[in-house]
């Protein structure tokens, strides 16, 4: 999954929260040296992404007040750090010698991946099924949309979610649009790569608009 679009501040300020679970505006203000108003309008930016949650606390006959933690998706997104992982891991499928035992691993992620991003997705139509393919993408933190070309539907890619596997392997795309197709139940063609410079991926079907 692609982490949200996080800038320095973030990541430190959730580094705070994680430090001090049940957080409240006050101490948050003292841990970070800032003032109440900058707090709050992080901890909003934090909570429209889903990474933080305010749990109300009531005590006795005081007022309630709030309590700031990371949410699991919080906690998912620091510790987010697979890219040298999953390098590694990638390199070693790419040399299992034996052909057979490479194409059966490969199919079987291929498989996981497709049953992953393919599992609410469903439809009559090519678009409909795209539709919600982009929308499965959108929840994993995907950069997606569906757009349209030639009266086909297409799928177009605004952040690639394998940038280091794919500066490395080529491979990595291939899977990716084998993916794409297993879900979707067609062919695609790959018309435009992150990985030459173009600055988004973009999948078209190879079939005629009544298909």
């Amino acid at each position: 999954m692609l982490s949200p679009a996080l800038d320095d501040a973030d990541q430190s300020f959730m580094q705070l929260l994680r430090a001090q679970p049940d957080a409240t505006i006050a101490g948050l203000c003292q841990a970070a040296g800032v003032t109440a108003t900058a707090v709050r309008q992080r901890l909003s930016r934090l909570q429209s992404l889903g990474l933080v949650t305010r749990v109300t606390i009531r005590t006795g006959r005081g007022r309630p007040f709030h309590q700031y933690q990371l949410t699991n998706a919080g906690h998912r997104v620091l510790g987010d750090n697979y890219a040298e992982l999953a390098l590694l891991l990638w390199d070693s499928v790419r040399q299992i010698e034996d052909p057979a035992i490479r194409n059966e691993v490969l199919g079987r992620i291929r498989n996981r991946l497709a049953a992953r991003y393919g599992g609410g997705g469903s439809g009559s139509t090519l678009e409909q099924r795209m539709t919600a393919l982009q929308q499965s993408l959108s929840e994993q933190g995907f950069q997606m949309e569906v757009g349209s070309r030639d009266g086909l539907p297409l799928l177009r890619e605004r952040h690639c979610p394998y940038h280091e596997l794919a500066q490395a392997d080529a491979g990595i795309c291939d899977l990716e649009q084998q993916v794409y197709e297993a879900v979707l139940g067609v062919p695609l063609v790959l018309t435009q790569c992150c990985r030459q410079g173009q600055g988004i991926c973009e999948f078209q079907p190879q079939i005629t608009p009544l298909q």
